[in-house]
């Protein structure tokens, strides 16, 4: 995670990908759409931690969905 930057439009597309993988009432997903939208530091750094608790499994599923 420390290699992506986390910038507004990578936090949406990871929320759309937890979304998928977790559901889109997933505390994760939730945390992610939410820094999306306010961009507020605290929220992203919400956000940040929630991902990074996810099981790895997910957490890389996620990535690769974004991956470009």
């Amino acid at each position: 995670m420390d290699e992506i930057a986390l910038d507004r439009a990578t936090m949406g597309r990871l929320a759309k990908a937890l979304a998928f993988i977790c559901g889109p009432s997933h505390p994760a997903t939730v945390a992610l759409t939410a820094a999306e939208e306010t961009g507020s530091a605290k929220d992203i750094k919400h956000a940040r931690t929630l991902f990074l608790r996810l099981k790895p499994g997910d957490r890389r599923a996620a990535l690769a969905m974004i991956a470009e």
